[in-house]
């Protein structure tokens, strides 16, 4: 329950406390009111009966004192016959009335009673007696001892201070039920204003909703209409009751007899792109039987005569001012999609071709190279051979030309067993398989460190190299291949930092941001032209001479094809004479290899 409701209950329950009580006040004190004039009237009728009871025994007395004086007739007899018998019936009404009065009044009149008896028996004594001075004695009696007028007047002023008592009391009544009355409609009327101050509000509140909801209603309207996908509402005939902009643009008739759709049959707009009896199946199903249609496909050819490829959406729902349910139809057209689709298609062919036909030429240069280079050993061996058995043969026979020439076919030979060798592995290293396992990278650069440090003090002695190797992680990748990987970075960041008097190396990595693994080989080596980049792991490309530093420059190719193959890849930025930084990464997506 809201707070209006809680206050409109609250006043309704204020209205009738309102109603009821001053109601019920009115009528209690009304009933008081009857009740203080009855007893004043009670009041007035026994004034009335005292002064008539009175007047008889006056009459009583006057004629008695008429018989004693010597008028004894006909008429004086009547008077006291008559009064004789009014005064017991006068005296009956008073008593009956004596419940109404206090305790005072009742015995003053049971005492006036008592008096009015003796007269009624002195007066009838006085009729019937002859003597006359028996009469005057009577008559005297009467008048002096049955004396009524004190008993009266205490009567009297006694119903008199109840007259006035009941006066005040019924003229205060009146006044509070006026009082209450004033109150009463002061409150009722502030109560009327409230209530028509709440009723005010109340349809201020409706009026405010209604011009809310007709803004909202025409917010939503204008965001349909703005909407560039088609949307359309059915009835149960599947008759047009809503459409947008968009809709009207793609189905609306060009026919001059019909140039609204709204209310028509969908199948007589769109110069029948709705027409075809299983779509218009499918939407009386989804009305009837509620089965939604989702992105469903339908080829149509709409009002400007192209046919597109659009994806139907409809929903069965309820309106507010709309008694029976409609269907929803919201469509987009994919054609744009459904022609790039089929261009990204014939273009994956393609390019599938020709990754077939590169594959295909990879597979023969790699054929081609093993088998050269098998065949190139048997040569090499016997140049080699025959050479060292001239230079056996001339012995010191030979001049210092002769040696010469020597010396030339044997490294030569050497470095070109070395190149097939070195060709070999590149070969290797993109036809054996990838044998993925756990690999400790720090125990591996540690390996390759120590047996670096072997070869350069053979070679160099005395030589002093400086590492720095940070903390290396666990990697998924192929052992072997790693090694290589290690074995060519290191050796050449020690073979091109020879010339410095020491020699720094330093060995990181890092965790990138899409979580994969970046190791960086930085040395103080003799560095190399940026310039000459491109060239760096291509195959047997060099950017120093071999009589400056030995090698093939097939190392970095070989690193590369191993990286690659590992889904990673290599950089290096470098100056001259400034040293050389190789940075290579490894997917994380190696790192979930473990568990399978």
């Amino acid at each position: 329950m809201n707070n209006y409701e809680r206050y409109q209950w609250l006043l309704f329950v204020a209205v009738a406390a309102i109603i009821i009580m001053p109601f019920w006040m009115l009528r209690e004190m009304n009933q008081r009111i009857q009740n203080a004039e009855q007893a004043l009237t009670d009041g007035s009728r026994t004034d009335a009966a005292l002064s008539r009871l009175l007047y008889e025994a006056r009459n009583l007395e006057s004629a008695a004192a008429s018989v004693v004086a010597g008028v004894d007739n006909a008429q004086m007899r009547s008077r006291i016959a008559k009064s004789m018998a009014n005064i017991p019936v006068l005296v009956r009404e008073l008593s009956e009335q004596s419940d109404a009065l206090g305790i005072q009044q009742q015995l003053r009149i049971g005492n006036l009673q008592g008096r009015l008896e003796q007269r009624l028996d002195i007066s009838q004594r006085i009729v019937q007696s002859t003597d006359n001075q028996e009469r005057q004695r009577l008559l005297a009696m009467m008048s002096d001892e049955m004396a009524m007028s004190a008993i009266a007047n205490e009567m009297r002023q006694e119903s008199q201070q109840i007259f006035m008592t009941q006066s005040r009391q019924t003229e205060a009544l009146h006044k509070r039920g006026q009082r209450i009355s004033l109150i009463s409609m002061l409150i009722q009327l502030a109560l009327l204003m409230a209530l028509l101050a709440m009723l005010r509000r109340q349809q201020s509140s409706r009026e405010h909703a209604e011009r809310a909801l007709t803004a909202a209603n025409a917010r939503a309207l204008a965001v349909v209409q703005a909407i560039r996908e088609p949307i359309a509402l059915l009835d149960g005939e599947q008759r047009i009751v809503m459409h947008n902009a968009a809709f009207a643009e793609l189905y609306g008739n060009s026919s001059e007899q019909l140039p609204y759709i709204d209310g028509q049959h969908i199948s007589q707009i769109g110069n029948g792109a709705w027409a075809g009896l299983e779509i218009l199946q499918r939407l009386r199903d989804v009305l009837s039987r509620d089965r939604e249609l989702w992105d469903f496909e339908l080829r149509q050819t709409t009002r400007d005569g192209i046919e597109r490829t659009m994806l139907l959406n409809a929903c069965r729902m309820s309106l507010p001012d709309h008694q029976q349910q409609v269907t929803l139809l919201t469509l987009s057209d994919i054609s744009p999609h459904k022609a790039a689709e089929t261009e990204i298609s014939e273009l994956n062919q393609q390019l599938q071709g020709k990754i077939e036909q590169i594959s295909d030429v990879n597979r023969e240069l790699e054929a081609f190279s093993y088998s050269v280079s098998h065949d190139l050993r048997s040569p090499l061996r016997h140049i080699s051979g025959f050479a060292e058995k001239l230079g056996k043969q001339l012995g010191d026979g030979a001049d210092d030309k002769s040696r010469h020439y020597l010396e030339v076919i044997d490294s030569s030979a050497k470095r070109m067993a070395t190149l097939i060798d070195d060709l070999l592995v590149y070969s290797r290293l993109g036809r054996s398989a990838l044998r993925l396992q756990p690999v400790d990278m720090q125990s591996m650069v540690e390996e390759t460190r120590a047996l670096l440090d072997a070869n350069a003090q053979n070679e160099t002695p005395g030589r002093h190299i400086e590492w720095d190797i940070k903390a290396l992680p666990m990697v998924i990748a192929d052992e072997n291949m790693m090694r290589q990987v290690w074995s060519n970075l290191l050796g050449n960041a020690v073979k091109y930092s020879a010339p410095r008097e020491i020699t720094h190396i330093q060995v990181s990595h890092q965790r990138l941001a899409d979580g994969s693994h970046e190791f960086t080989v930085r040395d103080n080596g003799v560095g190399f032209d940026m310039a000459y980049a491109s060239k760096l792991f291509g195959v047997f490309q060099r950017m120093h001479k071999p009589s400056e530093f030995p090698g093939t420059g097939i190392g970095l190719a070989n690193v590369q094809r191993v990286l690659v193959r590992h889904g990673g890849q290599i950089s290096a930025d470098a100056a001259p004479d400034k040293g050389a930084i190789f940075r290579f990464t490894l997917p994380s997506l190696l790192d979930g290899a473990t568990a399978s």
